[in-house]
């Protein structure tokens, strides 16, 4: 059948025939003659994903599709009975132009939600056969196809010939392709000459021109003399357009994929955490953030802090990450930190018209604009006023309204929310879904995953680093990572989306949501936990809820530059005997990595993760009690006693409700006794001037952790040395 005969026109005045969806369906191990298609043709650009490709068309795997991005096909044939790869679908529409279709290759549409799709291999987990994967996903793909308007039968009626539409490029000097993409180049450029702190962002949905924008502004800045233009994205082949632009744009770049350099300028590519990371700020410097709404929040606050001249463009609903969530976190950072910050929509399409058939079959079929309940939803919404209940997925796939709510609501919560999910949230056989409904909407949800309960001789190849099984992180995590060898043997439940509507949050609803799931799950397990990017707020939700920190990364995340934590909390006696363990194994390790792997955590993180830490003893004898109050309240200098200052400190931050430590107290403590940065770098993270206060705050954290755990003879000395200071 053939979605969209129907004409569109563009409002700029450019006709464009519309782009098509043929459905070819086919019985097994039979692939569809190009000819009959309507696609034989030479002069066509034919691209192919899944199954077997014939002679002459560009052969693209599935895994590899993103990075097809910004290439142009007259028709994609896409073959489904290879597996229906939802992110590549999405990825594959965005490549074909005007005129052009995108073929997707079924078995008999009546046959194709109990067929067994070779994805499920990525949906299935040990301890549940890929039999048990169910095929709601394609039973509801199944439904907006046939849902969908001029649907003809093909093959028994050929579809008409391809008009494909190949624009003919705009040289960049004279103007852009439309009217939306010259005012982005403007406000791109306006920005890299400026030196005002005036961030732009810059928002659109896919075949815009978005990245082209991004490329042609840096070509701008780099004729007009700014020496420097970088372009950061979640991966490198995200910016290929960008740099492709740009070199086209100068007649004499020198080019590679990821470097353009013309005269003293140069545009390249830099990965946003070491953006970050780099302390030396570059006047001439200007940076392009593409596809900022796949990187965490976090992260790009800090790139916002770095970095005086930056702009921030994303997709508003695309395949990998969406524009949603980004506009709702971040737009609020920026209208704190620097509300002088510009905003430019790109709505009009350059590759096809607006209200193509196929960019909406696309949107429906992968909820690509799903939206959570209306803000108006939550009123009244109260912890103690709401239903929380499991959600039957049978139930789920077939009501629209409910599912888009819910996945909306998903893609608010997470930076990196993509089609994928929604088949693991319809599918996979461990997942449950838990809601938080009021007034009929969906105004919370969580998504768990059932894990564990492996065989002795499996769970000691995990243990040992010989087998890594897919969908098991929390076992996996407790007996490679954190050493505990019958880990894998106890069956628990990770926490792998928890996300309430912003218009509620800070009701209670989270923790209502927490404390409820585990009556709402039939499962038999030990433990609820989650692993998640660090920070103190997350942290410190997860503790009120009654979760406990077991494990911290070594090493940041690449995409979101946060270390991540790992959670828990027992649900019987095993849950409780294993959290020991780890609570235990996180005691001996912690201290030694905070001056190691973890020594540039950030010093909120690192005083969560060190609160109730267990086995904190405060093992302290009368010499070194003696070093002690010679530092905190004499003249000892700190290098001279370490040892006794550290264990001091790894108590006080353990045991913060035993005395009363400011916040700036807590993290010199933390910075320079535990993480034993140099004096410069400690001031720089107090946000003090030079070594001499953060002495002071070192000083005046020991004397409160003096008064509050030292022996009365302790003490008792330290009040002479404090009168003695006072009375020479």
């Amino acid at each position: 059948m053939m979605l969209g005969d129907a004409g569109v026109s563009s409002p700029a005045g450019r006709d464009l025939p519309p782009r098509r969806l043929v459905i070819a369906e086919r019985a097994p191990g039979v692939v569809p003659a190009l000819t009959e298609l309507g696609l034989g043709s030479a002069d066509l650009e034919v691209a192919w994903i899944g199954g077997d490709a014939p002679a002459g068309v560009t052969r693209l795997a599935a895994d590899r599709a993103p990075d097809a991005l910004g290439r142009e096909f007259d028709a994609v044939v896409f073959d489904a009975r290879a597996g229906l790869h939802a992110d590549a679908l999405g990825a594959a529409a965005g490549t074909i132009r005007a005129g052009g279709a995108l073929v997707l290759v079924t078995p008999p549409l009546a046959d194709w939600p109990a067929f067994d799709d070779p994805e499920y291999a990525r949906i299935a987990v040990p301890g549940w056969p890929r039999g048990a994967v169910r095929g709601r996903f394609l039973a509801r793909l199944v439904r907006i196809v046939r849902a969908h308007p001029h649907a003809l039968a093909a093959p028994g009626e050929t579809p008409a010939p391809l008009q494909p539409r190949r624009l003919p490029p705009v040289p960049a000097w004279r103007g852009c392709a439309t009217e939306d993409q010259r005012r982005a180049v403007a406000a791109l450029v306006h920005l890299g000459k400026s030196r005002a702190r005036r961030p732009v962002v810059l928002t659109a949905d896919r075949g815009r021109g978005k990245s082209a924008a991004l490329g042609l502004a840096a070509a701008r800045l780099l004729e007009a003399g700014v020496t420097r233009v970088v372009v950061t994205g979640p991966r490198q082949s995200a910016a290929v357009q960008a740099f492709a632009h740009a070199a086209r744009s100068l007649a004499h770049a020198k080019s590679g994929p990821y470097h353009v350099r013309t005269g003293g300028g140069e545009l390249v590519f830099r990965a946003p955490d070491e953006l970050v990371r780099d302390p030396v700020p570059d006047p001439a410097r200007v940076v392009f953030v593409d596809e900022a709404a796949a990187i965490p929040a976090p992260l790009l606050e800090a790139l916002l802090e770095r970095q005086p001249r930056i702009a921030f463009a994303t997709t508003v609903h695309g395949y990998e990450g969406t524009g949603r969530g980004f506009a709702v976190r971040f737009h609020a950072v920026l209208n704190r930190r620097t509300p002088q910050w510009k905003r430019v929509v790109m709505n009009e399409p350059i590759r096809w018209a607006r209200g193509d058939p196929l960019e909406r079959f696309i949107a429906d079929a992968l909820l690509l604009d799903a939206a959570a309940a209306p803000a108006e939803a939550g009123a009244g919404a109260q912890a103690d006023a709401v239903s929380v209940e499991r959600v039957d997925r049978d139930a789920l796939a077939v009501d629209e309204a409910a599912l888009r709510e819910l996945f909306g609501l998903l893609v608010l919560a997470h930076y990196r929310t993509r089609p994928f999910d929604l088949r693991v949230l319809l599918d996979a056989p461990n997942v449950r879904v838990i809601v938080v409904r009021h007034g009929g909407h969906v105004v919370a949800t969580l998504l768990a995953a059932v894990e564990g309960g492996f065989g002795a001789d499996a769970a000691h190849a995990i243990w040992a680093g010989r087998r890594r099984p897919q969908g098991h992180m929390l076992p996996e995590t407790l007996a490679a990572h954190v050493g505990l060898a019958n880990a894998a043997t106890v069956a628990g439940v990770r926490v792998v989306r928890i996300a309430v509507h912003p218009a509620v949050q800070g009701r209670g609803l989270g923790t209502r949501l927490l404390g409820s799931a585990p009556d709402l799950l039939d499962d038999p397990v030990a433990y609820w936990g989650s692993s998640f990017g660090a920070t103190a707020g997350l942290l410190s939700f997860w503790r009120r809820a009654g979760y406990r920190a077991v494990r911290a990364s070594v090493t940041r995340g690449a995409t979101s530059g946060a270390h991540s934590v790992m959670v828990m909390k027992a649900v019987d006696g095993a849950g409780a005997e294993l959290l020991g363990r780890a609570r235990r194994r996180l005691a001996a390790q912690l201290p030694a990595q905070l001056a190691d792997a973890l020594s540039r955590l950030e010093p909120a993180v690192a005083g969560e993760l060190l609160r109730g830490l267990p086995g904190a003893a405060l093992d302290l004898d009368a010499d070194d009690w003696g070093d002690v109050i010679a530092f905190a309240f004499a003249h000892r200098i700190f290098e001279a006693v370490p040892g006794p200052l550290s264990r001091l400190a790894l108590w006080g931050l353990a045991h913060r409700d035993a005395a009363v430590l400011t916040r700036a107290e807590r993290d010199a403590l933390l910075v320079k006794a535990l993480q034993k940065r140099p004096w410069a770098d400690c001031a720089r993270e107090l946000g003090v001037a030079g070594r001499a206060r953060v002495l002071a705050l070192l000083r005046r954290g020991c004397r409160k952790l003096v008064y509050a755990a030292a022996p009365d003879h302790v003490q008792a000395a330290a009040r002479r040395l404090a009168a003695e200071a006072r009375d020479p």
